[in-house]
């Protein structure tokens, strides 16, 4: 395994999760009184890992029809159309 970039993915999804909507979501799910909270922790962590694996797969799929560098760009050019819509509707 490749430690340097388990730290770096691993920083990247933990810093970008944090009071994400997901968080929150689970967050409000586990303060029912009646919630129990190991049943939100593991539908939470199951809902995690299986969008992360549709994430690898389809990255590992578009990486051999466009270039690591197109990828970039592409997801870069939709963070920043995100933000822009974001912060044209608040």
């Amino acid at each position: 395994m490749d430690l340097k970039l388990f730290l770096t993915v691993f920083a990247a999804i933990f810093i970008a999760e944090l009071g994400d909507k997901t968080q929150l979501a689970t967050l409000l799910f586990a303060s029912g009184k009646e919630a129990s909270k190991f049943t939100v922790f593991v539908a939470a962590s199951l809902a995690l890992i299986l969008t992360s694996a549709i994430g690898v797969a389809a990255g590992g799929f578009l990486s051999q029809y466009i270039s690591a560098r197109h990828l970039h760009i592409i997801a870069g050019i939709g963070f920043i159309a995100i933000g822009m819509f974001t912060l044209l509707k608040a």
